[in-house]
């Protein structure tokens, strides 16, 4: 899922109600072939190249699990919305990928370890950061890494996580991790449009 920008908490929102036309953003459906090579490209480059097990949370309808398990990798996503969840399994139907009804926050995936946790716009929106982050860490095997992509929207009343609190909290977790911030706002690409927010990814990798 993405922010609500109209800074409605994202409990606020009707997912199931909002599903049927999700993917008419340009970053939401990835239908635009300049938008879904964008995002694609730089998916590869925060990815494992070998094939791995990723944990998409908060996935909507599956975009971004699309393009992970066309890079070949192994894809299971979690969503709250029933609605969300139907049209992920219909866009990936086939292909090596399960989805999942639950909460970013707790995904219901039990013991399972994964080698990347990868989430869009949903840590903003979840109470106590932190404690969301420590739960996500725990997902990974040795050598995993979460792929983060967030920002900050709105110029009156501004929504979202600055990178710079985003990293800190990151730094916190494990003192070994390797954590590096990209910005995201200069390419329109990726948004279908310019923009002229704060928009970025953090990828932290564990020991």
């Amino acid at each position: 899922m993405t922010n609500d920008r109209d800074g409605l908490s994202r409990a606020a929102v009707d997912w199931d109600a909002e599903a049927a036309t999700f993917d008419d953003e340009p970053d939401h459906g990835l239908r635009d072939p300049r938008v879904r090579q964008a995002w694609a490209e730089r998916l590869r480059g925060w990815l494992p190249e070998r094939t791995s097990d990723v944990l998409d949370l908060g996935c909507g309808t599956g975009s971004l699990s699309l393009l992970a398990a066309e890079q070949g990798h192994r894809v299971t996503g979690v969503d709250r919305s029933p609605a969300m969840i139907g049209l992920a399994r219909a866009k990936l139907a086939g292909r090596d990928a399960v989805f999942l009804l639950g909460a970013a926050e707790a995904p219901p995936v039990g013991e399972q370890r994964f080698d990347v946790v990868l989430v869009r716009h949903v840590l903003w929106a979840l109470d106590d950061p932190g404690r969301v982050l420590r739960r996500w860490w725990g997902l990974l095997r040795p050598g995993g890494r979460l792929v983060l992509v967030e920002g900050v929207w709105g110029t009156v009343a501004p929504v979202g996580i600055p990178a710079d609190v985003l990293t800190g909290l990151l730094a916190s977790l494990d003192a070994g991790a390797r954590v590096r911030a990209e910005r995201l706002s200069e390419e329109s690409a990726l948004w279908g449009k310019k923009v002229a927010d704060e928009r970025y990814v953090v990828v932290a990798v564990s020991d």
